[in-house]
């Protein structure tokens, strides 16, 4: 979530890339339509939000005021906008992996339980998908990390995925070195804390961090240094919020953000229809000295100006060694490397595989059987990594690989690039 990079136009461009192809408008309309008539179970499964709590299982073993509470907020939850605001990594956006984030905390017995969204480690995300459930500090888990992240918590903010909260983002969306958001927002950190005033710490990027001392005589004051012991002030408080920037980039319209941020950024914003699938259209191809067609024709990908004797003649000719048709050459190209595979790929590894797989039939059409290249390559790599988090969901893959050296620290680079 904290989003501060060396060059600030690789960063707007990472939020456009972000903003295109993480949480796609589809999602979005099914989860808000599901989540309209109170089916808040059917919005998650819509947003790709797995559910690890059980109702009635927690008003047996912690009462009916919490299980109230708990499916209050489940009904307000929107699963596709806590999506859209969810910590991301770089470089290229990914949700950021093994981490556990507080969305709501219930004060039980001089401790807490806490209603948390969590997402697996980088080996097992598959899917780019979320889960919720209960935490406390009692009782066993699978999750690599557990407890829930200082850093990364929203329950202070629940703008960024309660619908009742939605319109605050604007109020509430801090920008780099704003003192005064900073201010207010530690108060209601430190209140949450049982703390009437004090010091808490702010990260402000990989090993920068300083103190705001808001006990300090004339007002809030600002040094170097960090402490444990102190609170440290949530990025939600203190990011600077992407979608500002790139409506102000003029990178991203109101239309394509999702519609309960555009309702608080752009007030008086209606959101206008969905945009049409796109129709396929003719691809132009030099054959032998002149510019034939290429379609998507009773669901296979087709030359349009080579009749059918001429394509088995020419099929014949390759199988025997000689030289493609540039017609079936393209084809044949549009099949192992499409133009379209960047869009695929960038769909495929944020969770949208029936985008993906729309991309790929609007090219070659429904049904197709495709051939050995990097297409088909993505499209099965795709697959076996969704296994293996089926297998960490159901805990039959203990801790995962243990990465190498490199991965390790590319992973470290990305995850404090953004």
């Amino acid at each position: 979530m904290h989003s501060r990079t060396a060059n600030g136009n690789s960063r707007l461009l990472f939020w456009s890339h972000v903003r295109e192809f993480a949480v796609p408008t589809s999602m979005i309309e099914s989860a808000t339509a599901r989540r309209a008539v109170g089916d808040w179970a059917g919005a998650c499964a819509a947003a790709h939000v797995d559910v690890d709590l059980n109702l009635r299982t927690v008003r047996h073993t912690s009462g009916q005021q919490l299980a109230t509470q708990v499916r209050d907020d489940l009904r307000h939850l929107a699963p596709d906008l806590l999506r859209w605001h969810f910590p991301r990594i770089g470089p290229i956006g990914l949700l950021r992996p093994g981490l556990t984030v507080s969305l709501a905390r219930y004060p039980q017995n001089g401790g807490a339980i806490h209603l948390v969204a969590r997402t697996p480690p980088a080996w097992a995300d598959a899917g780019q998908r979320i889960s919720i459930a209960l935490w406390a500090r009692t009782g066993t888990d699978i999750h690599p990390h557990p407890r829930p992240d200082r850093r990364f918590r929203l329950d202070l903010h629940r703008h960024l995925w309660d619908v009742r909260r939605a319109g605050e983002l604007s109020e509430r969306s801090a920008t780099v070195a704003d003192e005064d958001r900073w201010a207010a927002e530690a108060a209601l950190l430190l209140r949450a804390e049982g703390r009437p005033d004090g010091v808490v710490t702010v990260r402000l990027g990989t090993r920068r961090w300083l103190m705001l001392d808001l006990a300090a005589s004339g007002g809030p004051t600002i040094a170097c240094g960090r402490a444990e012991a102190w609170p440290v002030l949530p990025d939600a408080a203190t990011w600077t919020l992407p979608d500002l920037e790139l409506l102000r980039a003029g990178l991203i319209d109101a239309d394509r953000l999702h519609p309960l941020v555009a309702s608080a950024l752009v007030p008086g914003h209606r959101v206008g229809a969905s945009p049409t699938p796109d129709v396929p259209r003719d691809r132009l191809v030099e054959c032998r000295g002149a510019q034939h067609r290429i379609r998507v024709v009773d669901g296979v990908l087709r030359p349009l100006d080579h009749d059918s004797d001429e394509i088995r003649r020419e099929e014949l000719l390759v199988a025997l060694g000689g030289p493609a048709l540039p017609c079936l050459r393209a084809i044949d190209e549009a099949h192992r490397h499409p133009e379209c595979l960047v869009d695929v790929s960038a769909r495929l590894d944020h969770g949208d595989a029936a985008g993906a797989l729309a991309a790929v039939e609007r090219l070659l059409g429904p049904d197709v059987l495709l051939r050995g290249g990097a297409l088909r390559d993505e499209l099965e790599t795709a697959v076996r990594r969704r296994v293996i988090h089926g297998l960490y969901r159901v805990g039959l893959v203990g801790l995962g690989p243990a990465p190498s050296t490199q991965d390790r620290r590319r992973r470290r680079v990305n995850q404090n690039s953004i």
